[in-house]
C-alpha cells in the first residue's frame, strides 16, 4: 500500500495535468497545444509577445477557468463522498443521497422559473447555495426530532429530503415558463458552462473546505472505521464527529453545486477506486480522492463537450453513465467473490 501511494499520486497528477491541457485545447474549436502553451505563457507574463486576439481570449477567459473549476469541483466531490461514506458506514453514500445537491438545484430552479436575475450574475449561485443549506437544515431538524444521529437515521432523513426537493424542482419546471427548460436542465444534470474568473473562487473554496476538514480530522475518521465503541474508547464523540462532518460536507457541497448544478456519482465512485490503492486510512486516501476526482471530472467534461459537437451535453449525463457501469462492475465482482 505504501508503494502504491506515491505511484498513484504521480499517475493521478500527470493525468490531471494532461487532461487539463487537452481540455483547454479541444472543444467546438480545436486549438493546437503549442498555441495553448504560448497563450498561457503570454497570460502569465512569461513572454513579451502581444496576445493573439480571439484565440488567447478563448484559452484564457473561457477554457482555462473551466479546467480549473473542473479540477476544484471534481476534487471536492471525491473527498465529500469519502467523508459521507465514512460517517454513514455506507459505501453508496454521496452528496445526492442526502438531498444536498437536490436542495441546491431546487434553489436555482426557483430563481430561473419565478424570480429572475435580481442580483445579477451571482443570483443563481446564491440561490443554489441557500437551497443546499436549507436541505441541510431540514435533514438536521428531522434527525433531532428522531432523537438520534446514527447513520441509518441520517440516510433516511437525507433520502426524504432528496425526494422532497426533487418533487419541488419537477413541479416548478412543469408549472413555470417552459422557455427556461434549458437552464433548468443545466442545474438538474450539471455542467461547467458558468465557469469564469469571477466565480471559480467559489469552487476552490468548496473544495478547500472538504479537503481541509478531511485532513484536519483524519485521525478521528480513522478511529471511526473501527466502530463507534472503538472511537468512543479513544475519547472521540462519535455523535459530534458525525454532525460536524455532515455540516462540513453540506457546506462544501452547497458551494460546489451553486456553480455547477448536480453532478452525480463522482462522490460515490472515487473513494472505492482510491481505497484499492492506499487502503482505508484517511490521510493518504483524501489526497488520492482529490486527484482522482479532478481527473474524472476533467475527462467527463471533455467527453461532454466533444461527443455531439457543436452541442454540449450536461456533464452529469457522462458521470452518471460511468457511475452506472461502475456499480454494475462492483456488483458482478462481489457476486463472484460470494
Amino acid at each position: 500500500m505504501r508503494a502504491a501511494f506515491p505511484l498513484g499520486v504521480l499517475l493521478a497528477s500527470l493525468g490531471v495535468a494532461a487532461l487539463a491541457c487537452i481540455s483547454i485545447a479541444y472543444g467546438s474549436t480545436i486549438i493546437p497545444l503549442p498555441q495553448v502553451f504560448a497563450a498561457l505563457a503570454r497570460a502569465a507574463g512569461m513572454t513579451q509577445m502581444d496576445p493573439a486576439g480571439v484565440v488567447d481570449r478563448i484559452i484564457v477567459d473561457l477554457r482555462l477557468p473551466r479546467a480549473i473549476l473542473a479540477i476544484a469541483v471534481g476534487a471536492g466531490l471525491g473527498v465529500i463522498g469519502l467523508l459521507l461514506q465514512t460517517v454513514t458506514r455506507n459505501d453508496l453514500a454521496d452528496p445526492f443521497l442526502f438531498g444536498l445537491s437536490a436542495g441546491a438545484a431546487a434553489g436555482a430552479v426557483i430563481v430561473i422559473t419565478r424570480l429572475g436575475d435580481r442580483l445579477g450574475v451571482l443570483t443563481l449561485p446564491i440561490a443554489a447555495f441557500v437551497g443546499g443549506m436549507c436541505a441541510t437544515a431540514i435533514v438536521l431538524m428531522l434527525i433531532r426530532r428522531a432523537q438520534g444521529f446514527g447513520p441509518e437515521r441520517l440516510i433516511l432523513a437525507g433520502l426524504a429530503v432528496s425526494f422532497l426537493f426533487t418533487a419541488l424542482t419537477n413541479y416548478l419546471v412543469f408549472s413555470g415558463d417552459q422557455r427556461a427548460a434549458h437552464s433548468v436542465l443545466f442545474w438538474t444534470m450539471g455542467g461547467l458552462g458558468l465557469a469564469s474568473w469571477q466565480n471559480i473562487g467559489i469552487g476552490i473554496l468548496g473544495s478547500s473546505v472538504a479537503i481541509g476538514y478531511a485532513m484536519a480530522r483524519h485521525r478521528q475518521l480513522d478511529a471511526l472505521l473501527g466502530g463507534e465503541q472503538t472511537a468512543e474508547s479513544l475519547g472521540i464523540s462519535v455523535r459530534r464527529l458525525r454532525r460536524e462532518t455532515f455540516l462540513a460536507a453540506s457546506f462544501a457541497t452547497a458551494l460546489l453545486v451553486s456553480i455547477t448544478g448536480v453532478i452525480g456519482f463522482i462522490g460515490l465512485m472515487i473513494p472505492h477506486v482510491a481505497r484499492t490503492l492506499v487502503g482505508p486510512l484517511h490521510k493518504r486516501l483524501t489526497i488520492l480522492c482529490a486527484f482522482f476526482g479532478a481527473a474524472l471530472l476533467l475527462g467527463s467534461d471533455l467527453i461532454a463537450r466533444t461527443l455531439l459537437p457543436p452541442q454540449e451535453l450536461p456533464v452529469g449525463i457522462v458521470t452518471s453513465s460511468i457511475g452506472a457501469a461502475f456499480v454494475v462492475i462492483v456488483l458482478l465482482q462481489k457476486g463472484r467473490a460470494a
